[in-house]
């Protein structure tokens, strides 16, 4: 018999910089209202449906990047974040969303039958496809979301990989930071 979860509330910081310095913000703290958010954004998911900021207003989500060829991180990241669906499988108030950093390769059709032979459920979990520089430009900007290999990225096109997994709140503000391989890091 499963057992429903029940989440206790938890002080988690709020990430403004690239740096991922935690910072705990009051609302009362005048820097509250200028707290980092993930920009507006439109995809295509592994439905063909175009997927916008808006699917997840009001719900927390964990977004990575990956593609679907990837030998060795995002299979990893892929079986973790499928920890997470099963978790909150029955909660319509979380959500995870996987952007493709090879859209020239993941087309839709890839990215759906990537998501059957995973066992993604389209209806918590969406994979994302669209044009290169608007999924990088949002990756490295909004989620600070690339290692760079140990060099300084200096351009947006350079090649995006990273195994960081991050949480998003209601509002669309990083509230945490994980290694996506790492199944104790998923759990918390």
């Amino acid at each position: 018999k499963r057992v429903e979860q029940v989440a206790t509330p938890i002080d988690l910081p709020f990430y403004n910089e690239e740096m991922f310095t935690p910072e705990w913000i009051e609302e009362e703290d005048p820097g509250y209202d200028a707290i980092h958010t993930i920009a507006d954004f439109t995809f295509i998911n592994q439905e063909g449906d175009s997927i916008t900021q808006d699917y997840f207003d009001n719900k927390v989500y964990v977004a990575n990047f990956f593609f679907t060829v990837c030998p060795s991180v995002c299979p990893k990241m892929t079986a973790n974040l499928h920890r997470v669906q099963e978790a909150y499988e029955n909660d319509e108030r979380v959500k995870i969303i996987s952007h493709t950093v090879m859209p020239w390769m993941d087309s839709v059709s890839r990215l759906k039958d990537y998501a059957y032979a995973k066992g993604i459920n389209s209806n918590q979990w969406q994979l994302v496809t669209g044009e290169k520089e608007e999924i990088y430009t949002l990756a490295r900007t909004s989620y600070f979301a690339d290692e760079g290999f140990g060099k300084t990225v200096t351009d947006v096109t350079d090649f995006l990989h990273t195994e960081k997994v991050i949480l998003i709140d209601q509002k669309r503000r990083i509230r945490g930071v994980y290694n996506g391989t790492i199944p104790l890091e998923m759990k918390r």
